[in-house]
């Protein structure tokens, strides 16, 4: 399970969507970017392809309910 999960606006603009995301994850931290299209870009090291699904689950869901949803 992810911890501590973070999120920043990518862009001033706030018409422009894009976030900074960062979370530990099995007491590792994790940097991306979190585009429009769910697409995450990795800017610290890339989590395990097994990691990496159930993790890009789990960031959808937070990023529908903190940006989407509220």
């Amino acid at each position: 399970m992810l911890t501590h999960f973070q999120y920043k606006k990518l862009y001033a603009n706030t018409e422009i969507p894009g976030w900074n995301i960062s979370f530990y994850f099995n007491k590792q931290k994790f940097h991306g970017i979190y585009h429009q299209n769910g697409q995450i870009e990795w800017t610290s090291q890339i989590p395990s392809a097994e990691d990496e699904i159930r993790l890009i689950e789990q960031i959808h869901e937070l990023m529908l309910f903190h940006v989407y949803d509220h």
